[in-house]
């Protein structure tokens, strides 16, 4: 159905990289969970009713909150696609992120309240009324909701959205909630087992995994996560494709919601190059990442020395030291300043997060491994650099 409704609706529906596009995905798919989920809430009620089952009447009101998360949903993505202005000069594309967060708060409380209604019922139990109406309503139910969260799913895959992730998550938990509903009916109608308080518990478990999981996808962006290995591996490539850039380094990437995405970089260049012929690179490099990732880029130049025997010699000794400290480390921006006493040996070392040794100590360690290297006095002038890709 959602893939017909994309076709008669949504103008360009493959193209789904397009900000309109991805908006008029989330708003076709909220529209459609707020009809299927208020459908929902009238069957599970009126089944619970009967069979005076607080695990059904629990997921009765669970697809209420449903259908609250997906106009929390909706609203998400109508309002991240309003344009930049000057309270908000980035747009406002992290809104989808904040939408993704609500439900998976409502998902969390919703956990916990089942949980709740759950260990009252396993304290005072009762048997749960069989009906073959119930049975039949929870059944279209467990078949609307698998339904639900396939489309959720694969429109979450096409338009690369957390929210809508969220919200797949939320129509899977539903299923596996009425399911349990259905083992507790049958179980009391067949053998008397007043399991409907254990089988509320055993879901509201698994509602609270879902909450907690989809949570955390949605609070990872808000804060700010390195971008994936495959778009840092693109971004490379497409620099370094440019001859005369001799490598790349403070690669860093902000992401304020999808699509709206701003980088910046330093990329080496010759240090006896033409400077205007080099300037004119830079923003063809700037242009082109522009395009073919849309995001604005900002392209720091950096000259370096090439050509010269004992910068090469000494940068070849460096890569050495780190190589033998941690083959994890990396250097840039490598330079040497010469004097008649010593040689400054400047350069910047790329350290991954949480590592073992403090700034001091790897800094000591480069110095005792430069005091062995033959020929003039040379001093470490180290900056130490955290990696955000």
């Amino acid at each position: 159905m959602i893939a017909l409704l994309a076709k008669l609706i949504i103008k360009d529906h493959r193209n789904y990289s397009k900000p309109e596009v991805r908006r008029a995905y989330g708003v076709l798919c909220g529209g459609v969970g707020i009809f299927l989920n208020i459908i929902l809430f009238i069957g599970k009620f009126i089944a619970g009713t009967i069979a005076s089952s607080v695990a059904i009447t629990a997921d009765a009101f669970n697809n209420l909150s449903d259908a609250g998360s997906s106009v929390v949903t909706l609203i998400g993505f109508k309002l991240s696609g309003q344009k930049p202005d000057p309270e908000h000069p980035y747009g406002h594309g992290r809104l989808e992120y904040i939408s993704g967060l609500i439900v998976a708060m409502v998902i969390l409380l919703m956990g916990f309240e089942l949980m709740l209604s759950s260990v009252k019922k396993i304290i005072d139990p009762e048997l749960t009324e069989f009906s073959w109406l119930a049975v039949g309503i929870l059944l279209a139910s467990i078949l609307v909701k698998a339904y639900m969260f396939l489309y959720n799913r694969l429109t979450a895959k096409k338009i690369d959205s957390v929210a809508m992730k969220a919200t797949a998550m939320d129509s899977l938990t539903d299923c596996i909630a009425t399911l349990m509903a259905l083992v507790a009916m049958f179980a009391g109608k067949l053998w008397g087992w007043k399991i409907d308080g254990w089988c509320g518990a055993l879901v509201s478990l698994f509602v609270l995994y879902s909450g907690y999981n989809a949570a955390k996808e949605t609070i990872s962006p808000l804060l700010g996560q390195p971008p994936e290995k495959e778009l840092v591996e693109d971004i490379e490539k497409t620099v370094l494709a440019h001859e005369g850039i001799l490598g790349i380094h403070d690669l860093v990437v902000h992401d304020y919601g999808p699509g709206r995405m701003m980088m910046s970089l330093h990329a080496e260049v010759p240090a006896n190059g033409d400077v205007l012929e080099l300037h004119d690179m830079i923003d063809n490099i700037e242009r082109e990442l522009n395009e073919k990732f849309s995001c604005e880029a900002v392209v720091h130049m950096d000259p370096i020395q090439n050509d010269d025997s004992l910068t090469n010699e000494l940068k070849t000794e460096v890569r050495a030291i780190l190589s033998d400290i941690d083959p994890e480390l990396k250097m840039h921006d490598f330079r040497i300043v010469p004097g008649t006493t010593h040689t400054n040996v400047i350069f910047d070392i790329v350290v991954p997060f949480k590592y073992s040794l403090s700034d001091a100590d790897l800094r000591a360690a480069v110095e005792k491994g430069l005091e062995r290297v033959e020929g003039n006095k040379y001093f470490a002038v180290i900056n130490i650099d955290r990696a955000y890709v």
